[in-house]
């Protein structure tokens, strides 16, 4: 079955390649990709999936679903389309989609057999906005047993963790004054910064290892010959545990309130962005990556323990989930590189587009043909967040 998974795959290559380089070739940003959005769509309407766009509170979003006999087991599978600012598709979201929508058909083309459902869900502005933290509280991801990702990288791989996140604006309000003549009629916006990163430094020092804290200054307050009345800065929290960074934020906040109160200022603390972290499910990693060696992918090596903050991770914190990562560039090369783009639409991006499609299709078999691994799956997720997330 799964030799027959690849072939089909294989078989409309030539149309998901040509859609992955149109959209390499037309780079759009986040809540905007309505071209990339209309591609990938009219694909999956052309196969029958029903279709809905314009979703979850953003235009360029969409959901699709196909149901296969009776339906049963849900099955999400991600994809994201969105490029950056000045370098276009620098970190190869033009090769999710294509692959994601190659996975489905092939899926529904040759498990004909097979009762379950495929969603998929295309999720725009992960760069900018993280849109998947919106579209999830706008009721999107409910529907799925399991989600599915793919991105192209150096190495083929899958992780293991990644690192919540809270951003925030921090902003103080004080009193103006000439700041040589009338210093004691002023109330320093600036000052608060200032305790307030003292403040961080300190707390720094009673956090566990893995929690990283940065600061910047947005806007100091003008002049030096005026006591600045307002001044912001941005403040990131980050930690491995999402239930730990909840707890670092309620003493942060104090941290703020307590610069206020020093300096006789008033204080916002405005939470910008808030990521989950993922949920490791292994026995889905081990899946994913088995597969990988029956495709012969490139570079295989060892799940990535540790990485940075991601919107997947407030998928993968409701459902079990995983993201293959498969080798398109060399080794060592960092995404939102001029090599990214220098080997965008090479054939070493058309085969890891190809490759994706069918480690994603094979692990989909896997989890419909052995409800054992769907059960392992399912168990280890939650006890993995009940035990420490």
């Amino acid at each position: 079955m799964k030799e027959l998974l690849n072939k089909y795959v294989d078989s409309i290559s030539s149309e998901i390649l040509t859609m992955a380089d149109s959209i390499f070739d037309d780079p759009e940003l986040g809540l905007n990709e309505f071209r990339a959005m209309k591609k990938i769509t009219d694909f999956l309407e052309k196969n029958n999936f029903e279709v809905e766009k314009n979703i979850y509170g953003f235009e360029t979003a969409f959901r699709a679903k196909y149901t296969s006999g009776k339906g049963g087991i849900n099955i999400g599978l991600l994809c994201e389309y969105d490029a950056l600012e000045g370098l276009g598709h620098a970190c190869a979201h033009h090769m999710q989609g294509p692959s994601i929508i190659a996975t489905a058909v092939a899926l529904k083309e040759v498990l004909k057999d097979y009762d379950f459902n495929i969603i998929v869900y295309g999720t725009p502005a992960e760069e900018t906005l993280g849109a998947k933290v919106a579209m999830d509280k706008n009721g999107a991801f409910r529907d799925i047993d399991v989600a599915l990702m793919m991105h192209g990288s150096p190495m083929t791989t899958t992780d293991v963790k990644s690192m919540a996140l809270s951003n925030f604006d921090i902003i103080f309000h004080g009193v103006s004054s000439h700041a040589a003549l009338a210093p004691e009629n002023g109330r320093s916006a600036l000052d608060g910064l200032l305790i307030l990163f003292q403040g961080i430094e300190f707390l720094r020092e009673h956090v566990k290892e893995d929690t990283k804290m940065h600061y910047t200054i947005i806007d100091a307050g003008g002049p030096a010959n005026v006591v600045p009345k307002y001044a912001k800065a941005k403040v990131s929290l980050r930690s491995y545990d999402r239930k730990y960074l909840d707890d670092v934020v309620r003493r942060f906040k104090k941290v703020v309130e307590g610069a206020a109160m020093m300096t006789e200022t008033t204080c916002e603390i405005i939470e910008t962005k808030s990521l989950d972290s993922k949920i490791p499910v292994l026995s889905l990693n081990r899946i994913l990556m088995e597969n990988a060696e029956f495709v012969n992918a490139p570079r295989i090596q060892a799940p990535r323990e540790r990485t940075g903050s991601t919107d997947f991770g407030n998928v993968m914190y409701k459902v079990p989930g995983s993201c293959i990562r498969i080798a398109f560039v060399p080794l060592g090369t960092s995404s939102h590189s001029d090599t990214f783009i220098e080997c965008g639409k090479n054939e070493d991006a058309h085969n890891a587009i190809l490759l994706a499609s069918k480690i994603l299709a094979n692990s989909v078999y896997d989890l419909l043909s052995k409800p054992e691994l769907m059960k392992e799956v399912q168990e280890e997720f939650k006890k993995n967040k009940e035990a420490k997330y």
